[in-house]
């Protein structure tokens, strides 16, 4: 056997150091989508470099790609996350929810609004005005986690009594207007999300809005 000079050996201890320290495991995992998230919603997704990413996270370059193959891919995820808090919500809302589909809807809303209005990164990022600013090439593929994402309330809308001839599909989009569109003009104090879903529901079934804690 022949011994190994010193470039050699330096050579495979930094591949062995950046392999080492790319499998940071789940927990570096997390770390960039956090940090690219809040990057992303700062400086937009053309404003945000892969180095500054894994700067601001103490890694290699290079380093990241063992967890995301692209920074294309890494955005997805990003925004998988994102849309994985408003489920998250919702099915917490849901569990405690009485079963009147009225009741269930605006539970659901309610959900939505406190991740949408609660000024995080991932809240932005996912928000339709900000998915505009992404590559083309990438909107498909994120209005198809949109897409799945309303799926839960259109089960929800298709529960209520409405009459025949409402048309449900633009009940729905009536709805994520009206909550959606509250991310450009809520300011904490006034109303809570709570608040805000009760009179978009009340809106919504022709009850007026009267006080926003009132049904």
């Amino acid at each position: 056997m022949t011994e190994q000079g010193p470039q050699k050996r330096a050579k495979t201890g930094a591949k062995t150091g950046a392999k080492a320290e790319a499998r940071g495991g789940e927990s570096r995992r997390e770390a960039l989508l956090d940090t690219a998230a809040a990057m992303f919603a700062a400086k937009g997704y053309d404003g945000t470099s892969i180095r500054s990413i894994t700067g601001a996270v103490g890694m290699l370059p290079g380093s990241i790609y063992y967890h995301f193959p692209s920074k294309e891919d890494l955005l997805l995820a990003v925004y998988r996350k994102g849309v994985a808090q408003f489920e998250e919500a919702i099915d917490a809302a849901l569990a405690h929810s009485n079963g009147e589909p009225w009741q269930v809807l605006e539970a659901a809303c309610a959900a939505h609004l406190s991740i949408l209005l609660n000024g995080g990164p991932y809240a932005r990022i996912v928000s339709p005005e900000f998915v505009r600013s992404f590559p083309p090439a990438m909107v498909p593929m994120l209005n198809a986690e949109r897409d799945r994402y309303e799926r839960h309330f259109e089960k929800l809308i298709a529960a209520l009594p409405l009459n025949p001839a409402t048309d449900r599909w633009l009940f729905k989009v009536a709805l994520f207007g009206s909550l959606n569109w509250s991310q450009t003009w809520y300011r904490q104090g006034r109303y809570t999300p709570a608040d805000l879903a009760a009179a978009f529901i009340a809106i919504l079934r022709g009850r007026g809005h009267g006080d926003a804690g009132e049904m």
